[in-house]
């Protein structure tokens, strides 16, 4: 996927019942072909997924390339075989709730959001910008 022409998919979209990880994917991909754009790999959302999987980007990267979606679904779901339903959802809640936690980054937050759309007060969480400014809410 080149990330310079085109938006990654969102971060609410999963794979194996994980947040993020699709857009890991088409982010890993760009850059492993020099498309990542302005796009960062990991990101602090990233590492997240990467913690709890308890892998490192260059795994995560080597291990999805050549690999149909359906494969990576299938790896994921090999990984998360000893996690439990509830710290799945656990950590989708908090990463799609990840908010700017410090002054500098509530100020990098609302001055993203003002070049989006300042109307939309709405907005509070890393993920609801990111859609936002992806055309995707």
């Amino acid at each position: 996927m080149d990330l310079t022409t085109a938006f990654p998919r969102s971060p609410k979209a999963t794979f194996g019942g994980l947040v993020q990880v699709p857009r890991m994917v088409d982010k890993a991909r760009a850059k492993m072909n020099g498309q990542l754009g302005e796009y960062i790999f990991p990101c602090p959302l990233d590492n997240m997924i990467l913690e709890f999987l308890n892998l490192d980007s260059d795994t995560f990267s080597n291990s999805i390339m050549g690999k149909e979606d359906f494969e990576i679904t299938e790896w994921i779901e090999d990984l998360l075989q000893n996690k439990e339903a509830n710290e799945i959802f656990d950590l989708n809640i908090k990463l799609l709730g990840t908010a700017p936690e410090t002054p500098e980054k509530q100020k990098k937050f609302k001055e993203l959001l003002a070049k989006i759309n300042p109307a939309r007060t709405d907005i509070k969480t890393w993920v609801e910008l990111i859609d936002l400014e992806e055309g995707r809410t």
